[in-house]
């Protein structure tokens, strides 16, 4: 039986933490949170530990590097930590102490060792566990709410404390891929401490956050498992955007209320095991904190029945970008954007409708949630698929590395080798390798990579200069051609197609800007946008979805207008889009793009 949300605050634990499958809502949930324990008369910190964060946006303010104090709020104070920010004071740290000690050519060597991506990562989690392990550190505060990043950054976030303790008590050379395990040891207390509160359930509640929909769903209950193996075992389930037709006889409505109601009897036998609570879907973007505090309470936001769209921009048909994506018969097409958007969705349609046509495909996925295979949902003639999965390239690298390096060392050697090849970012160079593998298979027909949700796609991306030294720290090797061809290869408009997908919402159209203002930073241009799920198109009566559609209008705008130089529409679809039928059906809902008018 669900609850009403408000009951999940009636006790509230001193840590909370909201996580879950990207866009189902996590940050506004997480803000909310905060807000309504900040209107009780408690002193809250609001922390975002995503890559990602839209903070900034849901909150209504402008945050800087440092904990900052929210307007209008009594007792309220956010921070985004800022990866490289982090990074750059982490490096600080460690080198600091040894200035005038070593040599400048040593320091140098160092400076440039911890500027690659898995210093970014231990850099954001050692603050995140300062908050977290070191009491002094929150003792202004009492609640300190966390907004985490989309499902698999998370989990390999919140297992890195066993991971480095582990490292810690094997590791006999005192070095790492982060340079002297002294600066790292010195934190070895906070970690400990860190992992010690993340189990405690008189200290830290786990707020799952899903839509109902079956691959959120499924995600919650793989988080849930993976989770209680950590030993975290207050959790809790969110419901997020759950639809009720207005009872006006619409199909669209119905359709939508019945997908819903579906997805979620399909877990009753998960939903048991934990306390559940439901969130209405509401017909406006969460902005702000009056908006904000109108979810928490539960209120709606009664929309006109009489009220009718604007006009939609023209958006180009989808066919036609798929026309010119087969053009040529090989390359890489990269679907990138926001956690939740339907990238995957996007790639699984792309990918069917090019084999479909007669060429051979390859589609794989860099997403640490891996959900290519559920959406699929069954063999495609001309199609082959595949997982980069961490575990598995990081074992094939390890034991590639001792093959070739082992049996020219000495004992010692090879078990100093051995230890450094157990330190947590090996795993970074492992998927590192296996995404450019993957990205030169295009040289001979069409390859759809699934990239992972916008932070971490951008860190894998970034990891070229961190990889070539790695690897010639760890193997001793020659730079693999694949790996020498990565970035070239993704700046080649004949070669790289990036499609941005979005939904017609503030955050995810503005988090796409800022993923092309990064891209084209790094000399890669996007080949178009998508934007997904629009309820602008549909034939509706439905006073809650118009509602919807309306707020849809000037997101579509700034994407065709401003943002995109190619942009198609897919709307809303009345079935999950699960399986080759359903797919090919999503790309043919470009059609009838017009609002719905009364």
């Amino acid at each position: 039986m669900s609850a009403p949300i408000s009951q999940l605050l009636e006790a509230p634990t001193r840590f909370l933490f909201f996580t879950g499958k990207g866009g189902v809502g996590k940050t506004s949930l997480a803000c909310a949170t905060a807000l309504s324990l900040s209107d009780a008369g408690r002193r809250v910190l609001l922390v975002s530990t995503d890559p990602a964060s839209n903070l900034d946006e849901v909150l209504g303010t402008d945050l800087g590097q440092r904990a900052t104090a929210v307007p209008g709020t009594p007792s309220l104070v956010a921070w985004n930590i800022d990866p490289e920010e982090a990074a750059r004071a982490y490096r600080e740290k460690i080198i600091a102490p040894l200035r005038g000690v070593l040599p400048a050519a040593a320091l140098s060597s160092m400076e440039e060792q911890l500027s690659g991506a898995c210093t970014m990562e231990i850099a954001s989690f050692d603050e995140f566990s300062r908050l977290l392990g070191d009491g002094s550190a929150t003792a202004d505060f009492d609640h300190v709410v966390f907004d985490t990043a989309p499902t698999g950054h998370t989990l390999r976030l919140l297992t890195l404390p066993k991971a480095w303790t582990g490292f810690f008590e094997t590791n006999t050379s005192g070095t790492s891929c982060l340079g002297p395990l002294a600066g790292l040891d010195r934190q070895r207390a906070i970690y400990e401490a860190a992992l010690q509160a993340l189990a405690d359930p008189s200290r830290t509640t786990l707020v799952l956050v899903s839509r109902a929909q079956v691959a959120s769903l499924a995600e919650a209950r793989r988080t849930h498992h993976e989770l209680g193996l950590l030993g975290v075992s207050n959790q809790h389930l969110v419901i997020n955007g759950v639809f009720k037709a207005s009872g006006s006889g619409d199909a669209i409505a119905a359709a939508m209320e019945m997908r819903g109601s579906k997805a979620i009897a399909q877990f009753d036998p998960f939903l048991a095991t934990l306390p559940v609570y439901q969130v209405a879907l509401r017909p406006n973007n969460l902005l702000g904190p009056e908006a904000l505090r109108e979810l928490k309470s539960g209120r709606d936001i009664a929309p006109a029945a009489d009220f009718a769209p604007d006009s939609a921009p023209e958006f180009e048909p989808v066919t036609d970008l798929i026309d010119a994506l087969e053009a040529g018969g090989k390359g890489v097409i990269l679907t990138m954007g926001k956690g939740g958007v339907g990238k995957t969705t996007v790639a699984a349609a792309l990918a069917v409708e090019l084999a479909q046509r007669g060429h051979p495909v390859h589609l794989s996925t860099t997403d640490p949630a891996a959900h290519v295979m559920e959406t699929l949902g069954g063999h495609v003639a001309g199609l082959t698929i595949s997982r980069i999965d961490p575990e598995a390239e990081t074992e094939a690298y390890i034991a590639g590395v001792l093959s070739a390096q082992g049996p020219g060392l000495d004992a010692q050697s090879r078990a100093l080798l051995e230890e450094d090849l157990r330190s947590p970012c090996t795993g970074e160079i492992a998927v590192f390798r296996a995404f450019a593998r993957i990205v030169a298979q295009a040289r001979e027909g069409l390859v759809i990579l699934d990239t992972a949700p916008t932070g971490h796609t951008l860190l894998l991306l970034d990891t070229t200069e961190a990889y070539h030294r790695e690897l010639g720290r760890q193997a001793r090797e020659s730079i693999p051609e694949e790996v020498r061809q990565l970035l070239p290869r993704l700046r080649d408009p004949g070669s790289t197609r990036v499609l941005l997908v979005t939904l017609p919402e503030a955050t995810p159209v503005h988090e796409a800007s800022a993923l092309q203002d990064d891209l084209r930073r790094a000399g890669i241009e996007p080949f178009a946008w998508i934007v997904n799920q629009s309820f602008a198109g549909l034939q509706t009566s439905d006073p809650l979805l118009r509602r919807r559609a309306a707020n849809e209008i000037p997101y579509l705008h700034e994407v065709a207008d401003s943002l995109a130089s190619r942009a198609s529409l897919l709307r809303w679809q009345p079935e999950e889009p699960v399986g080759p039928a359903a797919l090919r059906r999503l790309l043919s809902s470009h059609q009838n793009t017009s609002p719905a008018q009364p």
